[in-house]
């Protein structure tokens, strides 16, 4: 008879491992933004990259892809993703800029709401006929493009300057609207996420469809739920957009879907879905967006910013893929 035994110490240098692999992947972005704000100080010091008007300005524009990454947060938690977020920020942005003249909580509110009714039409799609996220969201994503450009008529549209819209782009003493809409949108996304049913369900949904269904989950509420979330907020980006640019631009926001998703996934939230937090997403936006501040500063050429961008997610990516393997 052979005796079976078992290794104590092999088994707590592989929890070991699972346990810095988990804290690396949730806390490496808050590493990283560390550096590289660290860096930006000491290379252009307080007159520059840490200077209140670069910070205001910097976070003013980010504030619009913490929004949309927000929304692509919960998305990508349940194993989908949301290509149409940048055609439903420019088309709404078109839509804000007609509806200014009526003042900001129409504009603003109406933006919105065509936001949430193109993600429950993305959802509905989705759950109803289990098409794959990727192509009804694509779709979406050309259509709300296309239907931007017939509403503006190929063209700009201005916002009406006599009426209260622009508010929406003012400040509240020291800090810019769009930063505290973003702000409150984290805090209530957070609460959302890890103090409600509904976040519970969204994680339950990305670790294992199946499993969700069997335990009783309505898969489908789900999946309408987080579709309408990133909608709105899109709707929400949109009107923002326009506030801050005075027009609604038929052409805007080209790839913005794609900066959501990347600050998303730098974030640490899994694209395989059922792994993700809300502080990391917002971590992750403000780390790209430092980023290529930088390499504004730099002077770097806009298309090699791409490429930058580009490689560091992709390292992002294969970093992620190893620590999930090293939590497993």
């Amino acid at each position: 008879m052979v005796a079976v035994t078992s290794d104590p110490r092999g088994a707590r240098q592989s929890s070991a491992w699972a346990v810095a692999a988990s804290r690396l992947q949730q806390q490496g972005a808050l590493m990283a933004l560390a550096v590289v704000l660290v860096f930006g100080w000491l290379r252009y010091g307080d007159n520059g990259f840490t200077s209140s008007y670069n910070l205001t300005s910097a976070l003013r524009y980010n504030a619009m892809f913490a929004l949309l990454a927000l929304g692509m947060t919960f998305v990508i938690m349940t194993g989908g993703i949301d290509l149409s977020v940048s055609g439903m920020a420019v088309m709404t942005s078109v839509l804000a800029a007609l509806w200014s003249p009526h003042g900001l909580l129409v504009a603003t509110g109406g933006a919105i709401l065509v936001g949430v009714a193109v993600g429950l039409l993305n959802g509905g799609l989705i759950a109803r006929f289990r098409i794959h996220p990727f192509v009804v969201t694509l779709a979406t994503l050309l259509a709300a493009r296309g239907m931007a450009l017939v509403l503006a008529d190929n063209a700009r549209v201005t916002v009406d300057f006599d009426s209260n819209y622009l508010k929406l782009d003012a400040k509240i003493g020291a800090v810019p609207v769009p930063v505290a809409i973003a702000g409150v949108a984290f805090v209530v996304g957070s609460i959302l996420l890890n103090f409600s049913r509904f976040g519970r369900h969204v994680l339950a949904l990305g670790g294992n469809e199946e499993a969700a269904r069997l335990a009783g989950l309505s898969v489908p509420r789900i999946t309408l739920g987080v579709y309408a979330l990133s909608g709105g907020l899109a709707g929400l980006t949109g009107a923002i957009l326009a506030a801050q640019t005075f027009t609604g631009n038929p052409t805007e926001a080209v790839g913005w879907e794609l900066q959501a998703i990347a600050a998303v996934v730098v974030g640490g939230t899994l694209l395989s879905g059922g792994v993700g937090s809300v502080g990391t997403t917002l971590v992750g936006v403000l780390l790209l967006g430092s980023i290529i501040n930088i390499l504004n500063f730099e002077g770097i050429d806009p298309y090699w910013q791409n490429v930058t961008r580009g490689g560091f997610l992709l390292i992002v990516v294969i970093l992620q893929s190893r620590l999930a393997r090293r939590r497993g």
